[in-house]
Protein backbone atom coordinates (compact mmCIF):
# COMPACT_ATOMS: atom_id res chain seq x y z
CA UNK A 1 0.00 0.00 0.00
CA UNK A 2 1.23 3.56 -0.58
CA UNK A 3 2.39 6.16 2.00
CA UNK A 4 -1.11 7.54 2.85
CA UNK A 5 -0.15 11.01 2.72
CA UNK A 6 0.82 10.52 -0.74
CA UNK A 7 -2.23 8.29 -1.59
CA UNK A 8 -4.33 11.27 -0.16
CA UNK A 9 -2.96 14.00 -2.03
CA UNK A 10 -2.40 12.05 -5.15
CA UNK A 11 -6.58 11.84 -4.73
CA UNK A 12 -6.70 15.21 -4.13
CA UNK A 13 -5.27 16.43 -7.28
CA UNK A 14 -7.09 13.74 -9.40
CA UNK A 15 -10.40 15.08 -8.27
CA UNK A 16 -9.42 18.43 -9.16
CA UNK A 17 -8.21 18.21 -12.80
CA UNK A 18 -9.55 18.13 -15.47
CA UNK A 19 -10.65 19.86 -19.10
CA UNK A 20 -10.10 23.15 -17.57
CA UNK A 21 -7.30 22.04 -15.07
CA UNK A 22 -4.68 19.79 -16.55
CA UNK A 23 -3.22 17.50 -13.92
CA UNK A 24 0.31 18.30 -14.50
CA UNK A 25 -0.79 22.49 -13.44
CA UNK A 26 -2.90 21.14 -10.69
CA UNK A 27 0.19 19.05 -9.31
CA UNK A 28 2.05 21.78 -9.50
CA UNK A 29 -0.28 24.32 -7.67
CA UNK A 30 -0.41 21.81 -4.89
CA UNK A 31 3.10 20.67 -4.59
CA UNK A 32 3.65 24.38 -4.24
CA UNK A 33 1.13 24.59 -1.07
CA UNK A 34 2.33 21.70 0.75
CA UNK A 35 5.29 22.73 3.18
CA UNK A 36 7.59 20.06 4.98
CA UNK A 37 7.05 17.35 2.41
CA UNK A 38 9.41 14.38 3.34
CA UNK A 39 12.58 14.31 0.68
CA UNK A 40 11.47 12.57 -2.25
CA UNK A 41 8.04 12.54 -1.72
CA UNK A 42 6.73 15.53 -4.27
CA UNK A 43 8.61 12.68 -7.23
CA UNK A 44 6.43 9.94 -5.02
CA UNK A 45 3.48 11.98 -5.72
CA UNK A 46 3.85 12.93 -9.48
CA UNK A 47 4.55 9.48 -10.42
CA UNK A 48 1.28 8.18 -8.75
CA UNK A 49 -0.80 11.15 -10.41
CA UNK A 50 0.76 10.48 -13.69
CA UNK A 51 0.58 6.68 -13.53
CA UNK A 52 -3.02 6.83 -12.68
CA UNK A 53 -3.94 8.55 -16.14
CA UNK A 54 -1.35 6.47 -17.71
CA UNK A 55 -3.20 3.57 -16.99
CA UNK A 56 -6.46 4.51 -16.60
CA UNK A 57 -7.80 2.68 -19.32
CA UNK A 58 -6.57 -0.59 -17.07
CA UNK A 59 -8.67 0.65 -13.71
CA UNK A 60 -11.99 -0.30 -12.54
CA UNK A 61 -14.19 2.97 -12.41
CA UNK A 62 -16.43 1.70 -9.77
CA UNK A 63 -13.18 1.28 -6.99
CA UNK A 64 -12.44 4.05 -4.71
CA UNK A 65 -9.30 6.46 -6.25
CA UNK A 66 -7.56 5.42 -3.56
CA UNK A 67 -7.35 1.89 -4.85
CA UNK A 68 -7.24 2.84 -8.46
CA UNK A 69 -4.26 4.94 -7.63
CA UNK A 70 -2.83 2.22 -5.83
CA UNK A 71 -3.24 -0.53 -8.75
CA UNK A 72 -2.05 2.25 -11.44
CA UNK A 73 1.38 2.36 -9.18
CA UNK A 74 1.31 -1.39 -9.38
CA UNK A 75 0.88 -1.93 -13.39
CA UNK A 76 3.84 0.87 -13.57
CA UNK A 77 6.10 -0.87 -12.02
CA UNK A 78 5.00 -4.46 -13.37
CA UNK A 79 5.84 -2.82 -16.62
CA UNK A 80 9.07 -1.34 -16.06
CA UNK A 81 10.41 -5.03 -15.23
CA UNK A 82 8.43 -7.01 -17.75
CA UNK A 83 6.80 -5.00 -20.82
CA UNK A 84 6.37 -7.88 -22.91
CA UNK A 85 3.89 -9.49 -20.52
CA UNK A 86 1.40 -6.45 -22.02
CA UNK A 87 -0.10 -7.71 -24.99
CA UNK A 88 0.20 -5.18 -28.03
CA UNK A 89 -3.64 -5.30 -28.64
CA UNK A 90 -4.50 -4.50 -25.41
CA UNK A 91 -1.86 -1.56 -25.16
CA UNK A 92 -3.25 -0.42 -28.92
CA UNK A 93 -6.75 -0.87 -26.97
CA UNK A 94 -6.53 0.77 -23.86
CA UNK A 95 -3.86 3.38 -23.78
CA UNK A 96 -5.26 5.74 -26.15
CA UNK A 97 -8.94 7.06 -26.80
CA UNK A 98 -10.80 5.13 -29.23
CA UNK A 99 -11.54 8.50 -31.54
CA UNK A 100 -7.73 8.58 -32.40
CA UNK A 101 -7.81 6.11 -35.26
CA UNK A 102 -9.77 8.23 -37.32
CA UNK A 103 -7.25 10.16 -37.19
CA UNK A 104 -4.01 8.18 -37.48
CA UNK A 105 -2.32 4.65 -37.71
CA UNK A 106 -1.83 3.34 -33.90
CA UNK A 107 1.69 1.21 -34.37
CA UNK A 108 1.89 -0.83 -31.61
CA UNK A 109 5.55 0.61 -30.45
CA UNK A 110 4.23 3.69 -30.13
CA UNK A 111 1.70 2.88 -27.85
CA UNK A 112 4.22 0.54 -25.71
CA UNK A 113 6.08 3.83 -25.34
CA UNK A 114 3.52 5.93 -24.14
CA UNK A 115 3.14 3.41 -20.68
CA UNK A 116 6.74 4.25 -19.68
CA UNK A 117 8.45 6.13 -17.96
CA UNK A 118 9.29 9.59 -19.56
CA UNK A 119 13.01 10.62 -20.36
CA UNK A 120 14.21 13.78 -19.17
CA UNK A 121 16.92 15.71 -21.94
CA UNK A 122 19.03 18.10 -21.30
CA UNK A 123 20.68 20.56 -23.67
CA UNK A 124 24.24 22.10 -23.06
CA UNK A 125 25.36 25.30 -24.07
CA UNK A 126 27.23 24.92 -27.81
CA UNK A 127 30.65 22.27 -27.04
CA UNK A 128 29.78 21.96 -23.11
CA UNK A 129 27.94 18.54 -23.19
CA UNK A 130 30.72 16.44 -21.79
CA UNK A 131 31.76 19.32 -18.80
CA UNK A 132 27.84 19.83 -17.83
CA UNK A 133 28.24 15.61 -17.67
CA UNK A 134 30.87 15.96 -15.46
CA UNK A 135 29.57 18.54 -13.43
CA UNK A 136 25.89 16.55 -12.98
CA UNK A 137 26.78 12.95 -13.40
CA UNK A 138 24.16 10.80 -14.54
CA UNK A 139 24.03 11.96 -18.01
CA UNK A 140 24.43 10.27 -21.46
CA UNK A 141 25.09 12.18 -24.46
CA UNK A 142 22.89 11.10 -27.37
CA UNK A 143 25.14 11.09 -30.07
CA UNK A 144 28.00 13.25 -31.49
CA UNK A 145 28.78 16.87 -33.03
CA UNK A 146 25.97 18.98 -32.18
CA UNK A 147 24.32 16.21 -30.51
CA UNK A 148 26.92 15.78 -28.16
CA UNK A 149 25.35 18.47 -26.07
CA UNK A 150 21.91 16.70 -26.43
CA UNK A 151 22.05 14.80 -22.63
CA UNK A 152 19.83 12.58 -20.85
CA UNK A 153 19.41 13.09 -17.53
CA UNK A 154 19.06 9.63 -15.32
CA UNK A 155 19.64 11.16 -11.97
CA UNK A 156 17.34 12.47 -8.97
CA UNK A 157 18.48 16.02 -8.49
CA UNK A 158 15.88 18.85 -8.34
CA UNK A 159 18.08 20.41 -11.76
CA UNK A 160 16.37 23.51 -11.23
CA UNK A 161 18.12 24.07 -7.76
CA UNK A 162 21.48 23.22 -9.55
CA UNK A 163 24.75 26.08 -9.53
CA UNK A 164 24.76 24.72 -13.02
CA UNK A 165 20.94 25.45 -14.13
CA UNK A 166 21.46 29.00 -12.28
CA UNK A 167 24.68 29.31 -14.44
CA UNK A 168 23.06 29.11 -17.72
CA UNK A 169 24.79 25.90 -18.44
CA UNK A 170 21.79 23.72 -19.62
CA UNK A 171 18.70 24.28 -20.35
CA UNK A 172 15.43 21.29 -20.26
CA UNK A 173 14.79 20.71 -23.94
CA UNK A 174 13.47 17.78 -25.04
CA UNK A 175 15.20 15.88 -27.87
CA UNK A 176 12.89 15.97 -30.31
CA UNK A 177 12.64 19.76 -30.15
CA UNK A 178 16.38 20.21 -30.68
CA UNK A 179 15.68 18.05 -33.43
CA UNK A 180 13.66 21.29 -34.89
CA UNK A 181 16.03 23.15 -33.89
CA UNK A 182 18.75 21.83 -35.70
CA UNK A 183 17.28 21.49 -39.35
CA UNK A 184 15.98 24.77 -39.13
CA UNK A 185 19.74 25.42 -39.34
CA UNK A 186 20.27 29.53 -39.20
CA UNK A 187 23.24 30.81 -39.93
CA UNK A 188 25.13 33.16 -37.97
CA UNK A 189 24.07 36.80 -39.30
CA UNK A 190 21.02 35.75 -40.67
CA UNK A 191 17.94 36.50 -39.40
CA UNK A 192 14.84 34.53 -37.80
CA UNK A 193 11.02 34.73 -36.49
CA UNK A 194 10.21 32.13 -33.57
CA UNK A 195 6.39 32.63 -34.49
CA UNK A 196 4.87 30.59 -31.51
CA UNK A 197 7.70 31.14 -29.17
CA UNK A 198 5.77 30.13 -26.03
CA UNK A 199 8.87 30.17 -23.02
CA UNK A 200 11.69 30.27 -25.38
CA UNK A 201 13.36 26.86 -25.52
CA UNK A 202 13.68 26.74 -29.54
CA UNK A 203 14.93 30.54 -29.20
CA UNK A 204 17.43 29.74 -27.52
CA UNK A 205 18.68 26.86 -28.79
CA UNK A 206 17.95 28.79 -32.50
CA UNK A 207 20.52 31.87 -30.50
CA UNK A 208 22.98 29.15 -29.92
CA UNK A 209 23.24 27.60 -33.52
CA UNK A 210 23.58 31.40 -34.84
CA UNK A 211 26.35 32.09 -32.09
CA UNK A 212 24.32 34.73 -30.62
CA UNK A 213 24.96 36.95 -33.68
CA UNK A 214 22.07 38.08 -36.32
CA UNK A 215 18.54 38.40 -35.22
CA UNK A 216 15.91 36.77 -33.49
CA UNK A 217 12.26 37.90 -33.38
CA UNK A 218 9.87 35.93 -31.02
CA UNK A 219 6.44 36.02 -30.42
CA UNK A 220 3.56 34.59 -28.49
CA UNK A 221 -0.35 35.25 -27.85
CA UNK A 222 0.89 34.71 -23.80
CA UNK A 223 2.50 37.94 -22.19
CA UNK A 224 3.50 35.86 -19.65
CA UNK A 225 5.28 33.45 -21.75
CA UNK A 226 7.44 35.93 -23.48
CA UNK A 227 8.64 37.47 -19.71
CA UNK A 228 9.46 33.78 -19.16
CA UNK A 229 11.50 33.58 -22.38
CA UNK A 230 13.06 36.69 -21.20
CA UNK A 231 14.50 35.04 -17.81
CA UNK A 232 15.73 32.11 -19.66
CA UNK A 233 17.62 34.32 -22.26
CA UNK A 234 18.97 36.28 -19.60
CA UNK A 235 20.31 33.44 -17.49
CA UNK A 236 21.71 31.42 -21.45
CA UNK A 237 23.23 34.77 -21.93
CA UNK A 238 21.18 35.31 -24.91
CA UNK A 239 21.10 39.30 -26.43
CA UNK A 240 20.35 38.76 -30.54
CA UNK A 241 16.57 38.23 -30.08
CA UNK A 242 13.70 40.94 -29.76
CA UNK A 243 10.12 40.07 -28.40
CA UNK A 244 6.46 40.77 -29.60
CA UNK A 245 3.40 39.62 -29.04
CA UNK A 246 1.46 38.55 -31.81
CA UNK A 247 -1.83 36.53 -31.55
CA UNK A 248 -1.41 34.46 -34.76
CA UNK A 249 -3.76 37.01 -37.07
CA UNK A 250 -3.42 38.73 -40.16
CA UNK A 251 -1.39 42.01 -38.60
CA UNK A 252 2.20 41.02 -37.90
CA UNK A 253 4.39 42.15 -34.97
CA UNK A 254 7.27 43.19 -37.53
CA UNK A 255 7.53 44.44 -41.48
CA UNK A 256 10.93 42.91 -41.38
CA UNK A 257 11.28 40.24 -44.00
CA UNK A 258 13.21 36.86 -42.39
CA UNK A 259 15.66 34.44 -43.69
CA UNK A 260 13.78 31.52 -41.81
CA UNK A 261 10.56 31.71 -40.04
CA UNK A 262 9.63 28.63 -37.17
CA UNK A 263 6.11 28.05 -36.10
CA UNK A 264 6.10 25.28 -33.90
CA UNK A 265 2.31 25.39 -33.71
CA UNK A 266 -0.27 25.12 -31.13
CA UNK A 267 -1.73 21.34 -31.34
CA UNK A 268 -3.68 18.65 -29.70
CA UNK A 269 -0.43 17.61 -28.31
CA UNK A 270 -1.03 13.56 -29.23
CA UNK A 271 3.16 13.57 -29.39
CA UNK A 272 3.49 14.05 -25.93
CA UNK A 273 1.15 11.85 -24.22
CA UNK A 274 3.75 9.57 -23.34
CA UNK A 275 4.94 12.76 -21.02
CA UNK A 276 1.38 14.23 -20.22
CA UNK A 277 -1.11 11.23 -19.75
CA UNK A 278 -4.24 13.26 -18.61
CA UNK A 279 -4.42 15.01 -21.96
CA UNK A 280 -5.17 11.32 -23.57
CA UNK A 281 -8.44 11.61 -21.72
CA UNK A 282 -9.26 15.62 -22.24
CA UNK A 283 -8.48 16.20 -25.61
CA UNK A 284 -11.27 15.42 -28.31
CA UNK A 285 -11.63 15.01 -32.18
CA UNK A 286 -12.90 18.22 -32.02
CA UNK A 287 -10.17 19.87 -30.88
CA UNK A 288 -7.75 18.64 -33.38
CA UNK A 289 -10.14 20.11 -36.37
CA UNK A 290 -10.24 23.75 -34.51
CA UNK A 291 -6.69 23.42 -34.02
CA UNK A 292 -5.88 22.52 -37.83
CA UNK A 293 -7.98 25.54 -38.91
CA UNK A 294 -5.82 27.92 -36.31
CA UNK A 295 -2.35 26.17 -38.10
CA UNK A 296 -3.42 27.38 -41.42
CA UNK A 297 -4.44 30.23 -40.60
CA UNK A 298 -1.12 31.25 -38.61
CA UNK A 299 0.61 29.61 -41.64
CA UNK A 300 -0.68 31.58 -44.22
CA UNK A 301 -0.10 34.96 -42.48
CA UNK A 302 3.36 34.26 -41.23
CA UNK A 303 4.26 33.03 -44.95
CA UNK A 304 4.10 36.60 -45.72
CA UNK A 305 7.57 37.85 -43.67
CA UNK A 306 9.60 35.10 -45.69
CA UNK A 307 11.93 36.54 -48.20
CA UNK A 308 12.78 35.15 -51.58
CA UNK A 309 14.86 32.53 -50.90
CA UNK A 310 14.46 32.10 -47.31
CA UNK A 311 12.82 29.06 -44.93
CA UNK A 312 9.14 28.60 -43.45
CA UNK A 313 9.92 25.46 -40.92
CA UNK A 314 6.28 24.08 -39.40
CA UNK A 315 6.53 21.79 -36.48
CA UNK A 316 3.97 20.47 -34.33
CA UNK A 317 4.05 17.45 -31.63
CA UNK A 318 1.67 15.78 -32.63
CA UNK A 319 1.12 12.86 -35.34
CA UNK A 320 -2.63 13.20 -36.30
CA UNK A 321 -3.09 13.65 -39.82
CA UNK A 322 -5.58 16.49 -39.50
CA UNK A 323 -2.95 18.33 -37.97
CA UNK A 324 0.07 17.14 -39.89
CA UNK A 325 -0.59 16.15 -43.56
CA UNK A 326 -3.63 17.77 -44.59
CA UNK A 327 -2.19 21.36 -43.23
CA UNK A 328 0.79 20.75 -45.57
CA UNK A 329 -1.12 20.03 -48.46
CA UNK A 330 -3.87 23.00 -47.94
CA UNK A 331 -0.39 25.20 -47.40
CA UNK A 332 0.68 24.06 -50.76
CA UNK A 333 -2.11 24.32 -52.45
CA UNK A 334 -3.34 28.52 -51.20
CA UNK A 335 0.34 29.28 -51.32
CA UNK A 336 2.42 28.11 -54.94
CA UNK A 337 4.78 30.43 -54.36
CA UNK A 338 6.31 27.99 -51.67
CA UNK A 339 8.49 24.87 -52.71
CA UNK A 340 8.72 21.73 -50.42
CA UNK A 341 12.15 21.00 -48.84
CA UNK A 342 13.23 17.35 -47.95
CA UNK A 343 14.33 17.11 -44.69
CA UNK A 344 17.77 14.98 -42.68
CA UNK A 345 16.72 13.41 -39.84
CA UNK A 346 19.15 15.04 -37.70
CA UNK A 347 18.73 11.78 -35.37
CA UNK A 348 20.29 9.51 -37.62
CA UNK A 349 23.37 8.98 -39.10
CA UNK A 350 21.83 7.53 -42.17
CA UNK A 351 18.83 7.42 -44.29
CA UNK A 352 17.81 9.87 -46.93
CA UNK A 353 16.14 12.97 -46.72
CA UNK A 354 12.13 12.83 -46.88
CA UNK A 355 9.26 14.89 -47.90
CA UNK A 356 8.68 15.53 -44.33
CA UNK A 357 9.29 14.47 -40.88
CA UNK A 358 7.68 12.36 -38.31
CA UNK A 359 9.48 11.31 -35.10
CA UNK A 360 8.18 9.02 -33.01
CA UNK A 361 9.15 8.75 -29.00
CA UNK A 362 9.60 5.00 -29.52
CA UNK A 363 12.70 5.69 -31.57
CA UNK A 364 15.12 8.13 -29.42
CA UNK A 365 12.60 8.57 -26.22
CA UNK A 366 11.54 12.37 -27.49
CA UNK A 367 8.21 13.75 -28.37
CA UNK A 368 6.40 12.63 -31.11
CA UNK A 369 6.73 15.69 -34.17
CA UNK A 370 5.93 16.31 -37.40
CA UNK A 371 8.23 18.51 -39.32
CA UNK A 372 7.64 20.12 -42.94
CA UNK A 373 9.87 22.48 -44.69
CA UNK A 374 9.72 24.98 -47.32
CA UNK A 375 11.42 27.55 -49.49
CA UNK A 376 10.19 30.70 -50.63
CA UNK A 377 10.61 31.03 -54.71
CA UNK A 378 13.27 33.59 -56.16
CA UNK A 379 15.80 35.00 -54.74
Amino acid sequence: MMNPLISTLAERIIRAAGREHPADSVLRQELKSQRGLEAGAASDISRAVFAYFRWLGWLDPNEPIASRVDRAVQLSRQFAVAPEEFPEADLIARAVPGWLKEEMEIPAAWARSLQAEPRLWLRARHGQGRAVMKKLGDCTPFGEGPLADALQYRGTKDLFRTPEFHAGDFELQDLSSQAIGLISNPRPGQTWWDACAGEGGKTLHLSALMENQGLIWCSDRAAWRLQTLKRRAARAEVFNYRVAPWDGGAKLPTRTKFDGVLIDAPCSGVGTWHRNPHARWTTTLRDVKELSEIQQRILAHAAAAVKPGGRLIYAVCTMTRTETQLVAEAFEAAFPEFERLPIQDPLKLAGSPVPDLRLWSQEFGGNGMFVASWKRRGT
